[in-house]
């Protein structure tokens, strides 16, 4: 199956459920994920099966061998009953088995725990039931496309102020950091987990040599990272990939955009990381330890300053969850760890002492490597806040601080957001990966240009103001115009050849 195809069946899909009743995206792509879940889970559990059968290795499998009403609860065992008993069987047998698992597992099953169908429409399960079986969940280089794809349209829903992360700007974010598969990867607010899906990307294609490279129907070229050994490999499945997120639905939708990027038993916690409680609960892995975090979080936020974490608060005297999650993730990073995160340009020049005291903080105390703004139409049409990227390691020491100014990121910067050229990474963007790669050989002193750098001294100046514009020198071209004697002489001249024109016309008319 093509992605074309597939994208035309979730497409029909999608339609079925509102159809069918289920209008909100949000809980859409819930109930496709908990079923697509339920067909994972059996694959996965015939395939570790038949390996342990080849290995003469006990196995020990998903379902409750014990349980009468195993064998039911298999998707190739129920997905051809009749409308009626379908429906039942998934309600109440399939379903609360996911609950179950939520109960008894860490990690991805965090998000299992209050499973519920919410189709009430006998047809639409069927119907959701017949495409999800026709899908490539058994290909592991389709699925990561086929959830990618729902997700984009959960994007252009952009329901609830809730709107993604665009995957060109992830990929732009990712490759400037390149994260290695031997280290420890975080998003503290993750979402759907669209930053941790892009390094999974990122590490399998640095991963996957000449001859691990092949093409798909359709002529996309596919990474298998046949270059992880065996230890990276565990690694890459155990503790490579931690994420943090309080919306339910968010963590069952992030782990299984994880699932099916390769990640068997994803690290999703139900967590609010800027609260008191995160570190309680996560004392390991929210006081230091990783090596990138990449991260978007929420803007415009107020946390309650009763639940704040104090650790917190504490650096930046501010209950504004786009200050004290820059906190949290210096906190989160071990020394020598780097991030990319968004942040809209309030944080940049805001003249609080909370907004000078962080950037004095991120400049004094760590060291930022770069700024670089977004243009403002980056999240339309559901915001059109301006933002930008920071680039910053703990510890270490900042001497100069490189500015990039995107302007073109490859879509319309209207409500429609058009793609503009063939590829989804282009515009200003690759031009900016390139430009990062190359700063340290270059002087970039000619603050004329969209990327230059701007020294410590000059920084602390301007109270560590991070705006681009504050610093870029708009070079005015000087226009040359003809004197008044000479614009009048042409007016004559001008006015003469009308004159004779209108005599040419009357000797026509009067022959």
């Amino acid at each position: 199956m093509g992605n074309t195809e597939f994208k035309s069946r979730i497409d029909k899909l999608w339609l079925s459920f509102h159809a069918g009743g289920v209008a909100n995206p949000l809980t859409v792509i819930e109930q496709i994920t908990f079923l697509m879940f339920v067909r994972l889970m059996d694959i996965t559990d015939s395939r570790n099966q038949r390996r342990d059968e080849r290995l003469n290795q006990g196995y020990q499998g998903i379902y409750d061998e014990a349980d009468p009403q195993n064998d039911i609860k298999r998707w190739k065992n129920f997905k051809d009953l009749e409308p009626e008993y379908l429906f039942n069987v998934v309600r109440d047998e399939v379903f609360p088995h996911l609950r179950h698992l939520g109960e008894s597992r860490d990690g991805f099953g965090e998000y299992l725990k209050h499973a519920t169908l919410m189709i009430q429409r006998k047809s639409t399960l069927v119907e959701a039931v017949d495409i999800i079986d026709s899908l490539p969940l058994d290909q592991g280089d389709k699925k990561g496309d086929l959830y990618e794809y729902m997700l984009d349209k959960l994007r252009q829903a952009g329901i609830g102020g809730q709107f993604r992360t665009p995957g060109h700007i992830i990929e732009l974010m990712v490759k400037m950091v390149d994260p290695k598969a031997s280290e420890r990867i975080c998003d503290p607010a993750c979402g759907t987990s669209g930053f941790l899906s892009g390094t999974i990307n990122h590490i399998i294609k640095e991963n996957t040599s000449e001859g691990g490279k092949y093409k798909d129907d359709e002529g996309k070229i596919i990474y298998t990272g046949d270059e992880l050994t065996p230890e990276l490999q565990k690694h890459f499945q155990s503790d490579m990939i931690t994420g943090f997120d309080f919306d339910p639905t968010m963590l069952g939708i992030s782990a299984m955009n994880l699932m099916v990027h390769g990640i068997d038993n994803p690290d999703i916690i139900g967590q609010d990381t800027l609260s008191s409680n995160f570190s309680d609960n996560y004392p390991n892995k929210a006081v230091s330890g990783f090596d990138v975090i990449l991260a978007n979080p929420p803007f415009k936020g107020v946390i309650d300053a009763g639940t704040v974490d104090q650790s917190l608060s504490g650096k930046v005297k501010t209950k504004k969850t786009e200050m004290l999650f820059p906190v949290l993730m210096l906190r989160m990073l071990k020394v020598g760890g780097r991030c990319a995160v968004i942040l809209p340009d309030g944080v940049l020049f805001g003249t609080s002492n909370a907004h000078i005291g962080l950037r004095k903080m991120i400049i004094e105390e760590n060291q930022l490597e770069a700024v670089i703004s977004l243009p403002s139409g980056v999240f339309k049409p559901y915001a059109g806040v301006s933002t930008a990227i920071l680039i910053f390691t703990k510890g270490g020491k900042t001497d100069n601080v490189w500015f990039y100014d995107i302007e073109d990121d490859g879509f319309s910067l209207d409500d429609k957001r058009d793609k503009l050229y063939d590829n989804d990474f282009a515009g200003d963007l690759p031009k900016c990966l390139k430009a990062w790669k190359e700063r340290t050989n270059s002087d970039e002193s000619d603050r004329s240009k969209n990327y230059f750098k701007v020294p410590i001294d000059e920084l602390k100046e301007n109270r560590f103001d991070l705006s681009f514009s504050r610093y870029y020198k708009k070079v005015y071209k000087e226009e040359v115009f003809d004197s008044p004697s000479d614009i009048f002489e042409k007016l004559v001249s001008i006015d003469s050849e009308i004159e004779n024109c209108i005599l040419q016309i009357k000797k026509v008319l009067k022959k």
